[in-house]
């Protein structure tokens, strides 16, 4: 069955990852509009895809040769269009941020709940060809993980700011998506965070580095369970472009029961036992666009309502918050309260 869809917004990846996905999966997919507040992008856009450009979210979400909405980038309108979809009724894939408030993001979930639609959040970490292959590992060799470093690191231009301006709500849907890959790969949700940042004067609001700790333990003092670590430093010049590129620390580091992986997304993953070192070769896995849409296809059309991601995504942006609150306050949150 050919999904009609309609998409909104095109945004950062539209051309290395979502493109190449809808031309690789024309047999399920059949784009039936393209809404974009560029409008020369739109009709880019849809003259590579043989439709038509479509002026308003609300227009393309109203029609009726459209079953699901592809929400791409984030734009003026937010998490708009989503309500829009579920108001007609139409299924949503989300790759934009999720509302920070807790007001917001009551609203949104309910409007879903209520509307019965199927939902998937794009989680792009979660469906990388590492870390699927990972959680494989962990449940046959590795066992359980009991640590997990992830760290991300952005560097400045010249003059001692980001290459790219930094913008606060990107910043706030990569930490977002950092928590969420640190409790798929768990398998457990957070009960507490503490977490420190660094600017380089008093008060200031930019920081140069942010790290955050997650504690997984259940039913014991903290500390005596699994455990991640996530840091964002902006604190490289990219005019060092030697020390940028200076041992790159991996994108996830896992300590298992059993052995310890190393992950560089979206196919690299060292893994060690007592066995020695191996290294996996997953560059033949079908691409992280393509998994993720397949995934989507499967929930629209299968009998049972989805919601994937919703929730899992609201979670790790609350966590998010907590870990704001604890920056601010200098003390741990609980999260299981």
């Amino acid at each position: 069955m050919r999904l009609r869809v309609g998409i909104v917004g095109l945004g950062p990846h539209w051309e290395k990852r979502h493109l190449p996905a809808l031309r690789a999966l024309a047999d399920r997919f059949e784009v039936r509009g393209v809404c974009e507040q560029v409008a020369h992008l739109a009709q880019r856009a849809a003259g590579e895809l043989g439709t038509v450009a479509v002026d308003g979210f609300r227009a393309l979400c109203g029609r009726d040769d459209i079953d699901a909405i592809l929400l791409l980038s984030d734009q003026w309108y937010g998490t708009a269009p989503i309500l829009a979809a579920c108001d007609h009724g139409k299924a949503v894939y989300s790759g934009v941020s999720l509302p920070f408030l807790a007001g917001e993001a009551d609203l949104l979930r309910s409007r879903v709940e209520e509307s019965g639609v199927a939902f998937m959040a794009e989680l792009p970490r979660r469906y990388a060809p590492a870390t699927v292959r990972l959680k494989e590992l962990i449940a046959t060799k590795l066992g359980a993980p009991r640590m997990l470093f992830c760290h991300r690191r952005v560097p400045l231009s010249g003059g001692g700011v980001p290459a790219v301006p930094r913008d606060r709500s990107s910043e706030a849907r990569d930490l977002m998506e950092l928590v969420d890959w640190c409790r798929y790969v768990a398998g457990l949700d957070p009960t507490s965070v503490v977490a420190v940042r660094h600017a380089e004067t008093l008060g200031a609001e930019s920081d140069d580095y942010q790290m955050m700790s997650l504690d997984f333990t259940h039913g014991a003092a903290p500390g005596n369970g699994a455990i991640a670590q996530i840091s964002c430093g902006y604190y490289m010049p990219g005019c060092w472009e030697e020390a940028v590129g200076f041992r790159p620390p991996a994108a996830l580091q896992v300590a298992c029961e059993n052995g310890i992986a190393f992950i560089d997304l979206p196919a690299g993953l060292v893994w060690f036992d007592t066995a020695g070192r191996h290294q996996e070769s997953l560059d033949s896995d079908r691409p992280v666009g393509e998994q993720m849409l397949v995934q989507f296809h499967r929930k629209v059309t299968s009998l049972v309502r989805h919601m994937s991601g919703l929730d899992d995504a609201l979670t790790a942006m609350r966590v998010v918050q907590a870990a704001a609150a604890s920056q601010l306050e200098g003390r741990r949150v609980r999260l299981d309260g």
